[in-house]
């Protein structure tokens, strides 16, 4: 015990425990990988045929309500049917749609070489569907841990959950930056089918999963019993609240190709960089999260780690800001003409920002993991993910609009201070999040 107490660095336990654990886990890690080299491609690849950021906005903002459904449904059905047939069938879309985008790719070559140019709508329908299948097989893989591990390891991890997301956003935007700036788009989806190819092993490799006992099937009575469990749960209703306001005002990532060519220079290889120091923030949270099993109050620390969060958000759009006005200065096209300070700055500002979030995340799914019964578990990931993954597709139509009518500067600005008073407000009208103690934790 007195080891344990001791314990900085996060815990591998879940890793060493359980084999079927360890494969799910970087089945996982290579899917995000994959899933951000082409969400970074697609964006670059759009701004490049567009030279539009409210076209790169749409990508979010078309798939937000398809998935925002997907989610739930899949919750739904992770309850009521075999959840590793379940992820199998969800792996097979998500490659068919990166392979999609690969063809479309492949068509934009030939068709720039003399001149023209692909519709660019095929791009929305094949991100559309990736989107769907890729928070479904959030879903479903979450309501999977419970099963494979034994309780007391549930909360570890949780925060290992984080140190893959962190590598995943850390690595995954920089190696699709310096893929498009030098073997073109082509190579970077080929790239995430490689791993989409081998996270598909992990998965087949799992048990078999089927529902335990009597569950209600897909439909309406399995929602209803969702919507019921929510409305007595405020603490846990209140963090999806704090997630989506986070998400919606402070996600300027549909910025960044306008950022990166226009004021701070560098282009695909600045994105890369930038996305890539908020994935840092997140990869060193999740790495010294031994002392997360010490904290009692999770419903306060939530809340204050969203305001954290705003205010980072400002800093990042003040840096835009002071470049727009020529205090600081702007940068080129080529990488060699980026303007260091503001890069750095931004990416300080990003560093920030994962890291906060992170702490925000940990524990809100520490709440869900804790609180929730198995029979409902599925169904409570499912709207946990729609949150998690509509929330940013919000907030892409809210950067790219407010951007497009105003300047780039002002959605980042603007969204962070927004942040900070809302969720001050939900704070003080959640008792329920603000008193939230964890009882399982464990005294210093």
């Amino acid at each position: 015990m007195a080891t344990a107490k001791r314990r900085t660095f996060v815990d591998l336990s879940p890793l060493r425990a359980s084999p079927a654990y360890a494969r799910l886990w970087f089945s996982a890690l290579l899917t995000g990988l994959g899933i951000q080299l082409t969400i970074v491609a697609v964006g670059l690849q759009l701004y490049a045929i567009t030279n539009d950021t409210v076209a790169v906005a749409l990508v979010g903002g078309i798939a937000l309500i398809p998935a925002t459904i997907a989610a739930p449904l899949a919750g739904m059905m992770a309850d009521a049917f075999d959840r590793r047939k379940l992820l199998i069938g969800l792996a097979v879309i998500l490659f068919s749609s990166t392979s999609g985008l690969l063809i479309l790719t492949i068509a934009e070559a030939n068709l720039s070489a003399v001149g023209n140019h692909v519709w660019v709508w095929p791009f929305y329908v094949f991100t559309t569907i990736g989107a769907m299948s890729g928070i479904a097989i959030g879903a479903t893989r979450s309501a999977i841990v419970p099963r494979i591990l034994p309780l007391e390891l549930v909360a570890p991890a949780s925060a290992l959950n984080g140190l893959s997301m962190g590598v995943q956003f850390m690595v995954g935007p920089a190696i699709a930056g310096v893929l498009a700036a030098s073997v073109g788009f082509q190579w970077t989806f080929v790239v995430d089918l490689v791993l989409s190819a081998t996270a598909f092993l992990g998965v087949a490799l799992l048990p078999a999963l089927p529902p335990l006992s009597d569950v209600t099937r897909p439909g309406w009575t399995a929602l209803k019993e969702s919507v019921r469990f929510l409305r007595g749960m405020p603490q846990i209703t209140s963090g999806f609240v704090a997630d989506i306001l986070a998400m919606t005002f402070g996600r300027p990532y549909v910025l960044l190709p306008a950022v990166a060519a226009g004021l701070i220079g560098g282009g695909p290889i600045t994105v890369g960089i930038i996305m890539s120091a908020g994935a840092a923030g997140t990869f060193l949270t999740s790495l010294f999260s031994g002392p997360v099993k010490h904290v009692r109050r999770q419903g306060l620390v939530i809340g204050r780690a969203v305001q954290i969060y705003g205010l980072f958000i400002v800093l990042f759009g003040t840096v835009l800001l002071l470049v727009t006005l020529g205090v600081l200065p702007k940068g080129g096209l080529d990488f060699a003409q980026v303007s260091v300070l503001p890069l750095a700055l931004a990416c300080l500002a990003y560093v920030g920002m994962g890291a906060s979030d992170e702490v925000s995340a940990i524990f809100r799914t520490s709440m869900l993991l804790t609180v929730v019964p198995d029979e409902i578990r599925g169904r409570m990931q499912g709207i946990f993910f729609a949150v998690v993954n509509g929330g940013p597709r919000l907030g892409d139509v809210y950067a790219g609009l407010f951007a497009g009518l105003v300047a780039l500067w002002f959605p980042p600005l603007l969204g962070g201070f927004v942040i900070v008073v809302v969720m001050g407000l939900i704070l003080r009208l959640t008792p329920a999040l603000r008193t939230y103690v964890f009882e399982g934790a464990v005294p210093r």
